[in-house]
């Protein structure tokens, strides 16, 4: 065999092992994400979606806490409302309003990141590997970070023991909310969760402590907007809480601000075929 041919072969070999060898999970970057517009069914890349999204002043991504593919979804919705100009804020289902300060001197440069996860790791039982690119980025682009949700111990308690056993101290640490679970909200938890299995006052009480987080959350992201009234925000909250009878009604019922729900696909749960305008405008399909 000549030189020049035991070269191609190995050029050929080596080409074949990185075709082969190249993970499963990884995209190209020519694939632009595709999602399902519910309205009308037609499926949209994200840059076809965009001019309605940024029409919305909440937009709403929802998630499986542990799914990577997620969270690399919302840094990428993120990144590209960002780049069309958009003066954004994140809001956070995974801090409580009382530690907002820990993320403002994130923002500005003045906590390290050991720090923001003792911070993080008090309020919330996810992995921060997970996280950690959208607080990096928000940072690098000085973007605001909002903490949305309440002090765990309040929602376990509630959960445990209802909204009616809070102490006035505990009410104290909270935006001004009710509680009332009504049907509908009931019928949303059994389908967005499968609670079928809960006894009775268990899941009374279950379905009060959710009302609760979403409550709060939408509370919370309205008083930062009426603050800031310029800016616009990305709520990044468990898929449960997103779903329109979720945050966006509790929203729905302080304000008229426009909202976008993005839900991602979550074969067997949440897909084209279960999925409708009235769970989430959008189906982020692929995760």
């Amino acid at each position: 065999m000549t030189k020049s041919g035991k070269n191609t072969r190995t050029a050929c070999l080596l080409l074949a092992l990185l075709v082969f060898s190249t993970p499963a999970c990884w995209k190209g970057p020519s694939e632009e994400p595709r999602l399902l517009h519910t309205a009308d069914g037609r499926v949209l890349t994200l840059n076809e979606a965009l001019p309605d999204i940024v029409k919305a002043k909440i937009v709403i991504m929802g998630e499986l806490h542990s799914r990577q593919s997620h969270h690399e979804a919302q840094l990428q919705l993120i990144r590209r409302l960002k780049q069309e100009g958009l003066p954004l804020a994140v809001g956070l289902e995974m801090f409580a309003a009382q530690h907002q300060d820990t993320l403002d001197r994130w923002i500005t440069g003045n906590l390290d990141e050991s720090e923001l996860r003792k911070v993080f790791d008090t309020d919330w039982g996810f992995p921060w590997k997970l996280y950690r690119e959208v607080f990096m980025f928000a940072r690098e682009r000085k973007i605001p970070l909002v903490a949305l949700n309440v002090p765990r111990e309040i929602t376990r308690q509630v959960a445990s023991h209802g909204f009616g056993s809070l102490t006035s101290e505990q009410l104290a640490q909270l935006p001004p909310v009710t509680c009332d679970v009504d049907e509908a909200y009931r019928e949303f938890l059994r389908k967005a969760l499968g609670a079928h299995g809960h006894g009775s006052h268990d899941f009374e009480r279950f379905c009060e402590a959710q009302l609760l987080w979403d409550t709060a959350m939408a509370v919370h992201a309205l008083g930062y907007l009426a603050r800031f009234p310029d800016r616009s925000m990305v709520i990044l909250a468990g898929e449960a809480h997103a779903w329109k009878p979720g945050i966006p009604r509790r929203i729905a019922q302080h304000s008229d601000m426009p909202v976008r729900v993005i839900l991602p696909e979550i074969p067997e749960r949440l897909t084209p075929q279960t999925v409708g305008v009235e769970e989430a405008d959008y189906l982020w399909l692929g995760l």
